[in-house]
């Protein structure tokens, strides 16, 4: 199991476990984290998983997909250097924990 985290606007922290092969907005949709909504059910279409990914997690992400870029550009919260989808971080063999911060505001 994966570890992921995620930090609150309130200071708050969830922490859940995801399947290998799973993504971050998966893990939080099926644990009710608060604050992520995944409308697009991980297509990267909606913007609605917007996260927050500080380093030294974001330096072992994948890089940015054209799709993901142009959604990033649709966030409710601003976008910033270090936003990315969460249906769009896979979770799992080189990538057993990950941090995320959740923006004030999905749609």
């Amino acid at each position: 199991m994966a570890k992921v985290t995620f930090h609150h606007q309130d200071g708050t922290d969830t922490v859940v476990d995801a399947d290998p092969g799973s993504n971050v907005m998966r893990a939080a949709v099926q644990n009710s984290v608060s604050g992520i909504v995944g409308e697009c059910g991980g297509q990267a279409m909606c913007a609605t998983c917007h996260v927050y990914v500080p380093e030294p997690f974001l330096s072992q992400l994948d890089p940015i997909s054209e799709d993901e870029d142009e959604m990033l550009d649709c966030t409710a919260s601003p976008r910033e250097a270090n936003s990315r989808l969460g249906c769009q971080i896979v979770v799992g063999d080189t990538l057993e924990e990950v941090e995320v911060h959740v923006p004030d505001a999905q749609i």
